[in-house]
């Protein structure tokens, strides 16, 4: 049974904070989404796996930045095999796509949901060690592979799934990526593609043009084209 009555275009567009509880002074999620994820905290903990929030709720204004200044060339954008690639050879169309396949719209984003989490475990990493949030992070020789693995038998049991899985033609696998599936379902849902273009023209987000031309197709490939949860999420009664 879907309840859609609890969502409103702000929560979507990450233009809000009041579906939130902070677990830290950086991290906030979604407040129907803390019981689910203390559990599996603690579970995660019994097996020897301190599990922690790299990135949880993200502000409309924070991906706006993010976007604008992969955008601008002020950050770099990789592609999947980890090579940098060079803004300045692309069309803008191109550097759109290039940007999305990692980064999604402001106004787009799952983490403006709060119940989207980009997850790691500092217990299995060296003190000094700056987390990249990238694939062979998690791969069988990366240092999170542990996590990785339990995250797969164990994320079910609690609600939760990964929503980028693995490549379907728009967003890049995303090993640290969870999505607490009773609400992401919900606001994916609720996602109105005619609310997001609007929010976009109204903002100052580079590549305007190209990207409200371009929206359906952006939609398409990279919003609404997520994994489907497995079957054996197990959802709260």
């Amino acid at each position: 049974m879907h309840n859609n009555n609890y969502i409103t275009a702000a929560q979507v567009l990450g233009q809000t904070e009041t579906h939130l509880h902070h677990v830290s002074e950086r991290v906030a999620i979604h407040k129907n989404m803390i019981n689910a994820f203390d559990a599996m905290v603690n579970s995660a903990k019994s097996d020897g796996i301190e599990l922690r929030i790299a990135s949880g709720f993200r502000s409309f204004n924070r991906q706006l930045m993010l976007w604008n200044n992969k955008f601008s060339g002020k950050t770099p954008i990789k592609n999947m095999a980890g090579d940098l690639v060079s803004p300045e050879n692309l069309s803008p169309f191109e550097l759109v796509h290039s940007i999305l396949l990692y980064s999604a719209l402001p106004g787009a984003s799952r983490h403006h949901w709060g119940c989207d989490i980009d997850v790691y475990a500092p217990n299995l990493l060296s003190e000094d060690y700056q987390l990249k949030l990238e694939p062979w992070e998690y791969s069988e020789q990366g240092p999170l592979a542990k996590l990785s693995d339990w995250l797969i038998a164990h994320a079910h049991k609690f609600g939760f799934f990964f929503p980028y899985a693995s490549f379907q033609g728009g967003v890049a696998n995303e090993p640290w990526h969870l999505s607490y599936l009773p609400l992401a379902q919900d606001y994916q849902q609720a996602f109105d593609i005619k609310v997001l273009t609007e929010a976009l023209n109204s903002s100052n987000i580079q590549g305007k043009d190209v990207i409200v031309e371009n929206i359906e197709d952006i939609a398409k490939r990279y919003i609404n084209n997520v994994c489907i949860a497995p079957s054996n999420v197990i959802l709260p009664k």
